[in-house]
């Protein structure tokens, strides 16, 4: 009886962020989690390199959506989520970014809490902090006061409320998922007389073949065009995105410059 009950698996959710593009960026605790996974739900912007961390025996199931394109619905991720659980045991959300930035976690979460299921969350370095690695900073006390973070993907096709009131203000705004709404934002922007403040684009962060743009937000459609910018994107507008052009590739061919001439 007690072998009987050792072998008995409690169903059980763990909402695993995997970061963006780059694998390395994944926490210990979610290789831990992957690692003890029966069942791995993994979605198009994870790293799918995360699942060599997996046991031999883990299930890998791709439930990726990009974009607008058609793809397994929610409503049906949820299911599955429920249903491995109770079939196998430990089921692993792999999402990329954070689960929790415009992830759509909570909702899974709430399904399976609803059917039973014991749930974790393990957070991942979500797209907004990709900025970064190009050096540039999502606040500066001469030019930004804080950040807003807004998704151009609202369950309705509207754009937020919010892009009226964020316009007026002394911060930075990113959007994630709104490549389709580049009109709207500039827009808001030019209403407000502000076309001239810069702005940047980030295309597949994190990736070998990531690409940054920046100039003035009254230019960004044409620009888009001209560079051929895609999803998955992060779109940045503020005073700090004047550092998008000091790129580390602009900065390392500076560097070897300097050297040369000394």
């Amino acid at each position: 009886m007690k072998e009987l009950e050792k072998n008995i698996k409690v169903p059980k959710l763990t909402l695993v962020g995997a970061g963006y593009g780059d694998p390395d960026l994944i926490t210990l605790k979610a290789i831990k989690a992957l690692r003890n996974a029966d069942v791995v739900l993994y979605d198009a912007l994870a790293n799918e390199e995360l699942l060599d961390y997996c046991h031999p025996l883990c299930e890998k199931i791709y439930v990726g959506k990009k974009g607008h394109q058609s793809g397994i619905s929610q409503d049906s991720i949820n299911f599955l989520i429920v249903e491995k659980a109770y079939e196998k045991g430990h089921v692993v959300r792999l999402k990329g970014g954070d689960p929790f930035v415009f992830g759509r976690g909570r909702e899974e979460i709430d399904y399976a809490e609803k059917r039973g299921i014991l749930c974790d969350y393990i957070p991942g370095i979500s797209s907004v902090f990709s900025l970064g690695q190009f050096n540039i900073p999502l606040t500066s006390r001469d030019s930004s006061d804080g950040f807003w973070v807004m998704t151009g993907h609202k369950s309705d096709g509207r754009f937020s409320d919010d892009l009226e009131l964020a316009v007026k203000s002394n911060t930075t705004l990113v959007f994630l998922m709104a490549m389709s709404k580049l009109e709207n934002i500039r827009h808001a922007f030019i209403k407000e007389n502000k076309s001239e403040i810069p702005f940047c684009i980030i295309q597949n962060a994190g990736s070998n073949n990531q690409k940054l743009i920046s100039g003035k937000i009254k230019d960004i459609i044409s620009l888009v065009k001209k560079n051929q910018m895609t999803n998955p994107a992060i779109i940045m507008v503020g005073e700090t995105a004047r550092y998008a052009q000091f790129s580390k590739t602009e900065i390392s061919h500076k560097t070897q410059d300097f050297l040369a001439n000394i």
